[in-house]
């Protein structure tokens, strides 16, 4: 059943009329408040009549409240001259996003209001030091990582099993957090939230002793957990534990095809029907319409500027759990432009009626584009204005994305490639992504000789204790490499760095970077450690894996003049050397280790 609904409408009674998505019907350049629109809900002269809406009232127009939700079906013209107004199409799009009206949900809603006698905590601002995570914080090396990453000024925080044995190394005033890489359940989320580099120094215990003795009696046996524990599942906990913290190199995918992955949002049509506009969009899955012929999203409608109106845009429902998108920089739409100038809109509060952190951006007719838009860039609106007082854009708490087409830029500015008419814009993903140059996420402190037992020719009477030793130590070599081939495969920056035969003399003897797994000797703990702080800042080390060690023969001592320090090294100069997958796994490759 259709049904036309004709009625004269006071400005008073328009005014109500708009309010329904919940747009004020105060001045448009009036400053976004929350505790102002409360207020100027509670004391409107329609008060006795509201829809609910995501914990928001709204004053619901009284006139048209007796006609049947269920059966209206027909448009409202609100004046003599203008085209006609949906209602039914603007009840679906309330219903769409919140759901039905709800009295019981209202009164509840008031009750809070009216005994609400504090007022509501205040946002705090956004972080900006970003916390760089040391596990094996008490070993040789992690504890010299951490003395030089305190000694820069940089945040760091300390993943260890005994805080009494870490408080007394390290100091009473060092972040810490008392986990076990063994157990995944004491990783707890929170630990990890504001972590964004990851040095990991944890490795399995050999010997009694730490250090070097003439015999090497270190290689005698495991002490407490096997390698496998710690080089393997330690490892597989560790890299679940701070994923989504730090990253993935090729971003995070939040909407979209791309290879083999997919993800879809419930995406609804969000346009000028809510302020009484004729304008009317919607979202399909194009199923052959990408870049390559396969699926992607497409933003379809008609824009129209009658009765004021002059927007379209498709809005997602509010994410059961917001993004955490932190660990990156921005977002980066795949889509096929058409020549107009479009707005992305992040809302990172679950209110219907907020904030939206803005961005436009211009597409070129006819062809696919790969449009960034950096977090930075993102600019808080309120109505098409501009809230100079709202709170930072906080990546770390996104509950919605929309697209929008509109007339309207930003504080009364046009949008200057806009026309009214059908458009569309596929749009194949939407991902977040890491800013170029990358550098790494995720650097771990491995061994060299991971790839040589079982290597075909090899004679082993020349090579390390723990390459001859291998199945004795539990395979100890072996599961260093399963290891590092989960952080390889885990998608996170990386750097491998696979030291020669540890020692407790000082830093500064000149070094030899090698890869492919074949050197032996010796290098101190101190340059290890000095080794994987410079490569958190060097894109040149982002995805290598090495070896290292120093020129110093393993049976001559290495000593240096507290006077006359040597300088310190640009490790950049050894990082430009290194190649993209070079392992020493190559060799293995038709001779695949035993476990």
């Amino acid at each position: 059943m259709e049904c036309c609904y004709s009625t004269k409408l006071s400005t008073s009674s328009s005014s109500t009329i708009l309010n329904l998505q919940g747009f004020s019907s105060s001045p448009v350049g009036r400053r976004y408040s929350k505790n102002n629109l409360h207020q100027g809900l509670l004391s409107s002269s329609h008060s006795k009549h509201f829809l609910q809406l995501n914990g928001r009232v709204q004053p619901f127009y009284r006139q048209i409240t007796p006609l049947s939700l269920k059966t209206y079906r027909g448009s409202i013209v609100a004046e003599a001259g203008r085209q006609g107004w949906d209602f039914g199409r603007f009840l679906k799009t309330l219903y769409f996003f919140n759901g039905p009206p709800s009295p019981a949900k209202f009164f509840e809603f008031l009750i809070e209001k009216l005994s609400s006698t504090t007022a509501s905590e205040p946002l705090k601002p956004m972080g900006t030091s970003d916390v760089i995570l040391v596990a094996g914080a008490t070993g040789g090396v992690g504890r010299r990582v951490v003395d030089i990453l305190r000694k820069k000024g940089l945040p760091v925080r300390v993943l260890v099993r005994n805080e009494e044995k870490a408080r007394r190394m390290l100091g009473l005033d060092v972040d810490l957090i008392v986990g076990d890489i063994t157990k995944e359940s004491t990783l707890l989320p929170e630990y990890f939230k504001d972590v964004r580099k990851v040095i990991n120094a944890a490795s399995v215990i050999v010997g009694p002793k730490e250090g070097d003795t003439p015999d090497r009696e270190k290689y005698s046996q495991i002490k407490g957990d096997s390698p496998e524990m710690v080089e393997y599942v330690g490892m597989k906990n560790l890299i679940n534990a701070v994923k989504t913290s730090v990253g993935l190199r090729n971003g995070k995918l939040l909407f979209g095809f791309e290879d083999k992955l997919s993800r879809e949002l419930p995406w609804g049509a969000l346009d000028d029907v809510v302020m009484g506009g004729v304008s009317k969009s919607t979202f399909q899955i194009d199923p052959t319409g990408g870049e390559t012929g396969g699926p992607t999203g497409l933003f379809k409608g008609v824009v129209s500027t009658a009765n004021n109106g002059g927007f379209t845009s498709i809005r997602t429902r509010n994410f059961i759990v917001p993004e955490d998108l932190s660990a990156y920089d921005g977002l980066e739409l795949q889509l096929k432009g058409d020549g107009r100038r479009y707005k992305i809109i992040v809302r990172i509060s679950p209110d219907w009626d907020t904030v939206g952190y803005t961005a436009s951006f211009d597409t070129i007719e006819g062809q696919w584009q790969s449009i960034r838009i950096p977090f930075s860039s993102l600019r808080p609106i309120f109505r098409a204005r501009t809230v100079p007082d709202a709170p930072p854009f906080d990546p770390s708490k996104i509950t919605s994305l929309q697209l929008m087409f509109s007339k309207f830029e930003y504080d009364g500015k046009l949008n200057p490639a806009f026309a009214e008419g059908e458009f569309q814009l596929p749009v194949s993903r939407i991902r977040a992504y890491i800013q170029d140059p990358i550098t790494p996420r995720f650097v771990h402190v491995g061994s060299a000789g991971v790839t040589r037992p079982d290597r075909p020719g090899l004679d082993l009477s020349k090579q390390p204790p723990a390459v001859r030793l291998n199945k004795e130590l539990d395979f100890i070599l072996t599961f260093k490499l399963k290891g590092e081939d989960l952080i390889r495969e885990s998608g996170i920056p990386f750097t491998i760095v696979r030291p020669c035969a540890l020692t407790e003399e000082p830093a500064g003897a000149d070094l030899i970077f090698d890869q492919g797994d074949n050197i032996t000797g010796k290098i101190s703990r101190e340059e290890v450690a000095r080794i994987c702080v410079a490569a958190l800042e060097s894109p040149y080390a982002c995805d290598k894996t090495f070896e290292v060690k120093s020129v110093i023969p393993f049976s001559k001592p290495f000593t240096v003049d507290p006077e006359n320090p040597p300088p310190e090294k640009d490790y950049n100069i050894y990082f430009k050397t290194l190649k993209d997958d070079v392992t020493g796994k190559e060799v293995l490759e038709q001779s695949p280790m035993l476990v």
